[in-house]
């Protein structure tokens, strides 16, 4: 018997290590944002400064700006062009959506809502960082991060169904991918550019667009243009 699945169904039980993970941060950050006030927990998870991590999360939250675009830019390339598109769209529309979120909400930063309500405590900075002040919800970082991840995912999901160790590598995969977008996403509260909120609300967006583009563009993985290559195997 043929078992039938409905595209969504199938994305959510071969990226299931991925989407539980992300559900079980949300929910941890959802139940820390109700029971914890907002400064005492932006301060709780911002004040484990040493000079190693400093160095690692001021680099490593400028991977969120370029490295999806290089992503799409090869998937486009050399791979086949409806995964590019799929992984452009993603990317794009993230990125439009939060920009619309974050002039709507206007919140202020963490150094300006500090400034504004408790002038006199002083955030731990990181030399060199260039702070923000405004535009705060959601974080653009956080959504770039699991929205790169989520699609990757999704890729490499589809990619390795033919491996002989399918599910080892999908597992790992899916945790690593996971790991390097809620390190993106805390490198963010780290560096006090944004609070816990905007990581929980850059998450849902990341995830959220990244899964209706899916739903659009896999519509077509059947047509001929989906499945071009730019530079076919002879």
């Amino acid at each position: 018997m043929t078992n039938h699945q409905s595209p969504i169904t199938s994305l959510l039980r071969n990226n299931s290590v991925f989407i539980g993970l992300s559900l079980v941060l949300l929910a941890v950050l959802g139940l820390a944002l109700l029971y914890i006030p907002k400064a005492d927990l932006h301060l709780l998870l911002c004040d484990r400064h040493t000079p190693a991590r400093d160095i690692f999360y001021r680099y490593y939250t400028h991977v969120a700006e370029w490295f999806p675009y290089v992503v799409c830019v090869a998937l486009l390339l050399f791979g086949r062009i409806g995964d590019g598109a799929f992984a452009s769209a993603a990317m794009l529309l993230s990125a439009l959506s939060t920009q619309i979120f974050k002039h709507i909400v206007n919140a202020p930063r963490p150094l300006s809502w500090f400034d504004m309500n408790l002038s006199d405590v002083q955030l731990p900075l990181v030399e060199g960082v260039q702070m923000n002040y405004w535009f705060s919800f959601p974080s653009g970082h956080t959504t770039s991060f699991f929205a790169l991840a989520f699609v990757v995912c999704i890729l490499l999901t589809r990619i390795s169904r033919n491996s002989r160790y399918h599910r080892t590598t999908s597992v790992l995969a899916q945790l690593l991918l996971f790991i390097a977008a809620a390190l993106g996403g805390y490198s963010r509260i780290y560096l006090s550019q944004h609070f816990a909120m905007d990581i929980f609300g850059g998450t849902v967006v990341g995830i959220g667009i990244t899964l209706l583009c899916y739903v659009v563009f896999y519509r077509y993985k059947d047509q001929k243009w989906f499945n071009y290559r730019l530079f076919q195997k002879k």
